[in-house]
């Protein structure tokens, strides 16, 4: 649901920059003579854009296509993330041996975390899976615990690993694996 919600406060604020950067673009040049009382008036300080110079880049003949392809270029942007964001929510469905049986990629994923979580000298896991293109992707981020050495998970995470091909035999099953360690909490006194 939150993140939902972001996407939609993220797509409403692109559409509402998207009309205002299409609205000033085009707009009548003399808008310019009409600017807010608050946009600061060209003296000896610096600014960015004094309406001075407002009108003379909506004067100039690449100011308005150039407006319009950079906003354009940023809206068709922010869309294709905004699909491509939208797209990775939906796992596909793996097909299993059986005939006419398969699995939820989230529901494989489920269950290679909580095996990966419950070997030890494992702190945390998170695991994605991934599945398309006739292959399936597992991949597994484990926080070890201190005091624990990579080579000891090494057995735990293949056996681990094996049982994910058995149950997804017809495709071919990738792990990658990431280790990482938790820092040693040392309390700070003051």
């Amino acid at each position: 649901m939150r993140t939902a919600l972001n996407r939609c406060v993220l797509a409403a604020a692109g559409l509402t920059l998207l009309a205002a950067g299409a609205w000033l673009a085009s707009a009548d040049p003399a808008l310019g003579t009409r600017m807010p009382a608050w946009w600061p008036e060209p003296s000896g300080d610096v600014t960015f854009l004094s309406p001075a110079r407002v009108l003379d880049l909506r004067g100039q003949g690449w100011w308005t296509p150039t407006a319009l392809a950079a906003s354009l270029a940023l809206t068709a942007l922010g869309a294709l993330w905004c699909a491509r964001r939208f797209h990775g929510g939906g796992r596909p469905l793996i097909s299993l041996p059986a005939p006419g049986s398969t699995v939820r990629a989230r529901a494989l994923e489920e269950a290679v975390a909580r095996d990966a979580a419950a070997l030890d000298g494992v702190a945390h896991c998170r695991a994605r899976v991934h599945a398309g293109r006739g292959r399936i992707t597992v991949r597994l981020h484990l926080w070890l615990q201190p005091d624990t050495t990579p080579d000891a998970l090494r057995p735990g995470v293949t056996r681990l690993l094996g049982w994910a091909r058995a149950a997804a035999d017809p495709c071919p099953v990738h792990g990658r694996v990431r280790l990482s360690a938790r820092s040693h909490q040392v309390p700070h006194v003051r």
